[in-house]
């Protein structure tokens, strides 16, 4: 009987041992999951900040945290706080984090204490821009323009603030202001791209054929972007096919280069497809693969998203 009872209690204290290690180990699964979760939280919070903008279909578009450029920029106004010169870097690092909306409001602060400053529209233009904020956009621009008719970049943006809304002939006329202040081919081939599919957005196929003579032979890039612009305009003057000067689409999502090439082409390529063919279907086609990418404050994504607004406005029921 004794020896009964102890091979009981043995059974007995074996199950409770099981039982505690089944519960630890539990416990233990339960804090691991905790960890990775919080270390995905933690990831994603490291890669994406603060809510920018929704798109013009719907998107939702966030900046990049800052990085060292920004917080670097942001130590050095604080010593020095009604330096214009310095809240230009600021808004200029903080654009390039994608944080438009910071941008605004940096340059906002500079406009306070130096309201003439030319410089400080045209950044604040610039970025309202990429928030899709056109008209804002335009009077900013239009009014750096005033303040000083030597800024290529007045015009430059003040044409693409026209082209989004889909006021061409005006671009066209800013684009032509900022070819004729282009001093580099680098600036020859950005101007002269825009000029051209403005004027062909205006029905002004003749013009746009004469702008582009501009880019003969001896024009060549210095900047490595600027070579998207040159194989469009190569394209449009018809010495590459479509098939030619298409870029694959990026691998890498954080291959910046790769994507800015990609929307500013692709977007070209659907541009040309809506002027020249009337093929909207095609080039909506183009303009959806633009806008899948990361890359929001690329003009050739602003543009594919415009039309593809557009568009859907178009075919959207009327109202009642």
């Amino acid at each position: 009987m004794n020896a009964m009872r102890v091979a009981r209690r043995e059974r007995v204290g074996r199950v409770e041992i099981l039982w505690v290690m089944a519960a630890m180990c539990v416990l233990v699964l339960g804090l691991c999951a905790t960890r990775r979760v919080q270390a995905q939280t933690t990831h994603s919070s490291e890669v994406r900040g603060a809510f920018e903008v929704t798109s013009l279909l719907g998107r939702r578009l966030y900046a990049q945290p800052d990085d060292d450029a920004v917080t670097a920029a942001k130590k050095k106004l604080a010593v020095d706080s009604k330096n214009a010169s310095l809240v230009l870097v600021l808004s200029q690092a903080e654009a390039n984090r994608r944080q438009y909306r910071e941008a605004v409001a940096t340059c906002t602060k500079g406009l306070a204490f130096a309201p003439k400053n030319a410089d400080l529209y045209i950044e604040r233009g610039h970025r309202e821009l990429g928030l899709r904020e056109f008209r804002s956009a335009e009077r900013d621009l239009a009014h750096a323009a005033a303040l000083d008719p030597t800024k290529l970049d007045a015009f430059y943006h003040l044409g693409l603030a026209h082209y989004f809304q889909g006021q061409f002939s005006d671009a066209a006329e800013s684009f032509q202001k900022a070819c004729a202040l282009a001093k580099n081919d680098d600036s020859v081939i950005d101007c002269t791209n825009w000029l051209y599919v403005s004027l062909r957005r205006a029905d002004k196929k003749e013009q746009a054929v004469q702008a582009l003579k501009r880019i003969g032979p001896a024009v060549k890039n210095k900047e490595a972007h600027l070579l998207f612009y040159l194989r469009l305009e190569h394209f449009y003057q018809g010495s590459l096919t479509e098939q030619a000067v298409l870029p694959a689409k990026p691998v890498d999502p954080n291959d910046v280069e790769a994507e800015l090439s990609f929307d500013t082409v692709t977007y070209g390529v659907g541009n040309w497809r809506l002027y020249n063919n009337h093929d909207a279907k095609g080039a909506a086609a183009l303009f959806r693969e633009v806008v899948k990418g990361n890359a929001w404050n690329a003009w050739g994504f602003v543009g594919s998203e415009v039309e593809l607004a557009r568009m859907r406005t178009a075919h959207a029921p009327a109202q009642r």
